[in-house]
């Protein structure tokens, strides 16, 4: 059975900086991709960021998130990380935790989290 549990979402002010885990039990976690996107009320759910967690660790960002936010992975844990800085306020939404989802594509996720809620006020 696949969880994808995770983690440190919260309420920040713009300008602030937070930090979402996501620990995977019952999947293949190496040479796969992981991966974070957000759903937004009224809108779609949308990529966020991605990492291959292979050798090359390749990453990939939304236009959106580039130079704000990082994507991370810790094998030995099974775990992946969003570093998450310079928040802005249209970057509150449920964050989801996914399997899959290479090229940021909602349709390749295998699995998805529960969601943590991310808040940033104005």
């Amino acid at each position: 059975q696949v969880q994808l549990v995770e983690s440190g979402g919260g309420s920040v002010q713009a300008g602030g900086s937070l930090r979402l885990s996501c620990s995977a039990s019952g999947y293949t976690f190496r040479r796969n991709y992981m991966g974070w996107f957000r759903q937004a009320p009224g809108k779609e759910r949308e990529g966020v960021a991605t990492i291959y967690t292979g050798t090359s660790a390749y990453t990939y960002y939304a236009d959106s998130v580039k130079g704000r936010f990082t994507i991370s992975r810790d094998n030995a844990k099974n775990t992946v990380y969003l570093q998450m800085n310079s928040l802005k306020p249209e970057d509150s939404a449920m964050y989801y935790c996914a399997a899959g989802g290479g090229g940021l594509v909602v349709a390749s996720v295998n699995y998805w989290g529960q969601g943590t809620q991310v808040t940033v006020s104005s």
